[in-house]
């Protein structure tokens, strides 16, 4: 394998998609020593190949707003991999949506979900609609028309989308209200439906719960834990409700939330009752944190910056990309953090994950701290198989146990001779092994 030939390939072919090939370049270049000293993968051309999507679809959507006025927006779905199971991976409702974005996500979804050990592929999917400022009615119109096309080319055994910021559990039920309708069936096409129609508990909640349960596996190796630290998490969606949830519930003190204002520091930390207008901030389609500040005691709003300048002993991005910079790892390491666990995709840049490698800090990379709401996700498909529902208590369970199973693959592929254990080399190597391997199994295809 030749990195440099590869990944010039790559942006020859893949002009200005700068994720796609920031994300292809971490994963390649972490298991370039492994895949050299196993021939096989060579002989097949396997990194030639998975850096390849499948299917890459790109429709339009039209839709009526609520002056009558007609809108376009464009629609897409990379269907990235199906060796080990059908594509699995949300969609996005963001004015960002484009490609690039979708393909880099993709392509960590291939082996974010290997890692869950649950039979899944990758995929992702979405639009550059913007459901902020929307109606009830104009974001059912446009659900109702984005799966006017999308539908053709998902289904239960083939694709199997879910949500992902912009797309909770309103439009999933416009979506699938649309396809049940289009094929006559009622099936688990989509995961993170309502309880009374085809849901899981635990769903949305599910990747802040399981970012938790890496990062305190990878605490439990130096002899640490979760109770009496101090918690820095960005974000205010369901990843940061679910890790400032389960962090507190093991004892930390969570002192930041944030939003595209900035953020808040919370003295005494994170209260059930902040965790709950957490919630409600979410809802107003506002996306601003600073209203927590004027509501509770002991809040302080910090305009226009990150949490990143806290002084705290474990950090827990959950936003969006590329949020957290190398002034940012910086900062953290010099004031004393410990740990590192990603709830959102690739939200550290690359040289901000050099850099807490380099000073051997705890590091959960995304692809393998944030694959519980995947895994949730994969858990959804199998009660809708079985028609029936597990309890909240079963399916945090399950969940608990392919977080601590993750974990132990990527510590078995990232120990290093020196003891530490580099969790990015890790989690790429175990997932690419599975998903490599299937791919030979199947022939060229």
């Amino acid at each position: 394998m030749n990195l440099n030939k590869i990944m010039a390939d790559l942006e020859a072919k893949n002009p200005g998609q700068v994720e796609f090939l920031q994300a292809a370049k971490e994963v390649l270049s972490s298991i370039e020593e492994f895949v050299n000293q196993n021939p096989q993968y060579d002989a097949n051309k396997i990194i030639e190949r998975i850096v390849e999507p499948e299917r890459q679809i790109q429709f339009r959507v039209s839709w009526l707003d609520d002056n009558n006025n007609i809108q376009v927006n464009r629609g897409y779905r990379i269907e990235y991999n199906s060796a080990i199971g059908p594509y699995k991976g949300g969609l996005r409702f963001h004015p960002s949506v484009n490609v690039s974005i979708l393909k880099f996500l993709g392509f960590e979804q291939i082996f974010k979900n290997s890692l869950t050990t649950l039979p899944m592929g990758g995929g992702k999917g979405g639009s550059d609609f913007d459901p902020k400022g929307k109606s009830d009615k104009e974001i059912m119109r446009f659900c109702q028309s984005f799966m006017s096309e999308l539908f053709r080319h998902i289904g239960p055994e083939t694709d199997v989308p879910a949500g992902d910021i912009g797309v909770g559990g309103r439009e999933i039920g416009y979506m699938f209200g649309m396809y049940k309708k289009l094929r006559n069936e009622h099936t688990g096409v989509l995961t993170g439906k309502g309880l009374n129609w085809g849901g899981s508990l635990i769903r949305p909640e599910a990747t802040g719960f399981g970012n938790v349960y890496f990062a305190k596996e990878m605490l439990a190796t130096k002899g640490e834990s979760f109770k009496g630290k101090r918690v820095a998490i960005s974000g205010f969606g369901n990843v940061a409700w679910g890790a400032a949830t389960k962090a507190s519930q093991l004892g930390a003190k969570v002192v930041t939330i944030s939003g595209p204002d900035g953020y808040v520091y919370i003295e005494n930390g994170i209260t059930p009752e902040m965790i709950d207008y957490m919630l409600d901030l979410r809802a107003s389609n506002n996306d601003v944190v600073a209203p927590l500040a004027n509501k509770f005691a002991g809040v302080t709003f910090h305009a226009g910056k990150k949490p990143w300048e806290q002084k705290v002993d474990i950090a827990l991005p959950c936003a969006t990309q590329n949020e957290l910079n190398i002034e940012d790892a910086k900062t953290l390491v010099k004031n004393g953090v410990m740990c590192v666990s990603e709830g959102a995709n690739m939200p550290t840049t690359l040289d901000a994950t050099d850099f807490f490698i380099e000073n051997k800090i705890l590091f959960g990379p995304g692809k393998a701290s944030n694959a519980g709401g995947v895994a949730t996700s994969g858990l959804e498909m199998s009660q809708n198989s079985m028609k029936l529902n597990w309890t909240a208590e079963e399916v945090d369970q399950k969940l608990h146990g392919i977080m601590v199973s993750i974990h132990e693959a990527a510590k078995k592929y990232g120990t290093q001779k020196d003891g530490y254990v580099n969790y990015v080399k890790g989690a790429n190597i175990a997932g690419f092994i599975k998903v490599a391997d299937a791919m030979i199994d199947q022939g060229v295809i």
